[in-house]
């Protein structure tokens, strides 16, 4: 690498967004932990820290377009302009259909969706002066549908056609956008899952791993593995594409 890359890596306290931040300070870049709550950062900076890595814990509500405006003038300040960037922040608010809130609906849509758009407006500028980005989007395998996530579903499809206009609209400044699309990753997240539908988590993952061609279900190191690949200098032909990291094939 010509130099060295700063990437942001949003709802990255936990889960894949901590795997994936951990990967990308390994491969050699600056990494902003970004979350909700700043102090719920510090185990992945610590983890980046430790292994020699460069970190920096910020707290931001990717939802809030000042907040978002303000985290990046700070990336940028402490540890350079952002040139890549990882729109992981995800909640979940799961309901059947007639049960679901309208707060449940624009919770879900705000972190999500308007989320993975303030974070890019924000760090587009940095990667077009630079001639250079790479933006890849947290989808799901629940983009095709999934039972009681009419609001996760909806907003995880639309992740996929945002990040098709982008790789059309930013290709001509060296810019890919790219989507990982998980099935089932062993997180707290899928842990709440579980207990939403009254099973323990052991036995959720023993079914679901059924389930699945590998026989096993994923960890965050999965798909930090394709986030790895999807920002490297040699992924620049590589745009506007959903790779489902999911065990097996997906329609």
């Amino acid at each position: 690498m010509s130099e060295t890359r700063t990437a942001i890596v949003t709802g990255a306290a936990r889960g894949i967004g901590a795997g994936v931040a951990t990967r990308l300070a390994s491969d050699g870049m600056k990494v902003a932990v970004l979350d909700l709550d700043e102090a719920a950062c510090a185990g992945t900076v610590d983890q980046i820290t430790s292994a020699g890595g460069q970190a920096l814990a910020v707290g931001a509500n990717v939802a809030d377009a000042e907040s978002v405006e303000a985290a990046v003038a700070r990336v940028t300040e402490e540890l350079g302009a952002p040139t890549v960037l990882i729109n992981n922040a995800g909640i979940i608010r799961d309901n059947l259909l007639f049960k679901m809130t309208v707060d449940d609906w624009d919770a879900v849509m705000g972190v999500h969706l308007r989320g993975a758009f303030l974070m890019t407006k924000a760090c587009q500028k940095h990667m077009t002066e630079a001639k250079y980005g790479r933006i890849v989007n947290l989808s799901s395998t629940s983009a095709l549908g999934n039972r009681g996530q009419a609001n996760y579903s909806a907003a995880k499809a639309g992740i996929q056609g945002f990040t098709k206009t982008l790789a059309i609209e930013l290709g001509k400044f060296g810019i890919t956008a790219n989507a990982i699309a998980p099935g089932f990753i062993q997180t707290d997240m899928t842990a709440a899952t579980a207990e939403r539908i009254g099973v323990p988590f052991d036995d959720f993952i023993k079914f679901s791993a059924e389930q699945i061609p590998v026989q096993r279900v994923g960890q965050p190191e999965d798909i930090a593995h394709t986030a790895s690949f999807l920002v490297s200098e040699g992924a620049g032909f590589v745009s506007g594409q959903v790779i489902y990291v999911a065990g097996g094939p997906k329609d």
